[in-house]
């Protein structure tokens, strides 16, 4: 299962609106084991993890047993004709079916072990079921909550400053935490960024590691009175890769940006202070999006908080100092930092990086 888990892990960001899944089928009679059939989610979901292993496999899954890092579908989309996963799981006449994770989406929901069990297929269910629950996090959230998982990513001064106190844009991190930072877009459908931050700092926020340009998520500008500019990069960049622009000026918008390619404006109502974040990320939940990462100065990682969508904090702390400045963390994360837990912290070259979670 943690084979399976890592193969799971290299599918997040590019399977949406399906979580990232996948399948180990094994002939466990041979020692050791042998692996017949791999299968990952394909990019934007279909085929399923099932149906690629098994088929991998061939005839040679009958009798062995299917590793699966979330529960099978049970039955299909009205949008998508073919077997089920557990019909596929049937046919191939599999021994065996162990199950990390249970899939609280209407096609499985309990079903898919019921329906294998019923079959006479022994079924071993919760096997690494935090790791898995932590994996689907996103997928789980957008059935139960209608939103997304969220992820803040802060850089902050040895000091605490996320800029200085003129709020000229400052060099916190080393190239190699910026590397990090593009291996973390990757593993998530939507960046999510200001608009203060778009016109100060006029930022890609795509992902230009060799090999993995074509790991970019869609970038989302909050834009909330219609002050985005056509000439910045992000912008002229759109038609390689699509932008979205949240505003509650959709009309402005459309005028400032008429004839940007790749270019979405998405009408979203004010809330407190800005754009209503509830509706945005039920917006974002609603056209598919599991995963997201908030890319942004401290105001919108303090708002994220402070409406209760953060899930996980990436904080960067690099080696320089500033004496003064604007603060990293405000108060509202600063609280939930005191309610969360440390998942992890270590050395990225001479920057140090800490991830907090808030629990599923």
């Amino acid at each position: 299962m943690r084979a399976a888990l890592a193969l799971a892990r290299r599918g997040l960001g590019r399977t949406a609106p399906n979580p990232s899944v996948a399948a180990l089928v094994v002939d466990e009679g041979r020692d050791p084991p042998v692996v017949l059939g791999r299968g990952l989610t394909a990019p934007r979901g279909r085929p399923h993890a099932e149906a690629i292993a098994l088929a991998a496999a061939g005839g040679k899954a009958r009798g062995a047993t299917v590793y699966v890092t979330l529960e099978p579908c049970a039955r299909r989309s009205v949008h998508y004709d073919g077997p089920s996963c557990t019909e596929q799981l049937l046919n191939a006449r599999v021994a065996r079916v162990v199950i990390a994770g249970a899939d609280p989406s209407p096609f499985a929901s309990g079903d898919g072990a019921a329906r294998l069990r019923a079959a006479g297929i022994e079924v071993i269910e919760g096997v690494l079921a935090a790791e898995a629950g932590e994996l689907n996090r996103g997928h789980c959230q957008r059935v139960r909550l209608s939103r997304p998982f969220v992820r803040v990513k802060l850089a902050q001064t040895a000091d605490g400053f996320a800029g200085t106190s003129d709020r000229k844009p400052l060099a916190i991190t080393s190239d190699l935490a910026r590397a990090r930072v593009h291996r973390m877009r990757s593993d998530v459908e939507a960046i999510v960024t200001g608009i203060g931050t778009a016109l100060a700092d006029d930022p890609m926020l795509d992902v230009r590691l060799p090999g993995m340009e074509g790991f970019s998520p869609v970038r989302v500008v909050l834009d909330t009175n219609g002050r985005i500019e056509p000439d910045l990069r992000m912008i002229r960049d759109a038609a390689r890769l699509p932008v979205v622009i949240a505003t509650a000026e959709p009309e402005k918008v459309r005028g400032r940006l008429a004839g940007a390619r790749g270019v979405e404006v998405l009408a979203v109502p004010r809330g407190e202070g800005g754009i209503d974040l509830p509706a945005l990320f039920g917006a974002l939940a609603a056209r598919g999006v599991t995963r997201v990462m908030v890319e942004a100065g401290p105001t919108l990682a303090n708002a994220v908080a402070q409406a209760g969508f953060c899930d996980e904090l990436v904080l960067f702390t690099g080696t320089t100092r500033v004496g003064d400045g604007l603060a990293a963390i405000g108060p509202d994360l600063a609280g939930w930092l005191a309610r969360s837990h440390l998942v992890s912290e270590a050395g990225v070259g001479t920057d140090r990086l800490a991830i907090h979670s808030g629990g599923s």
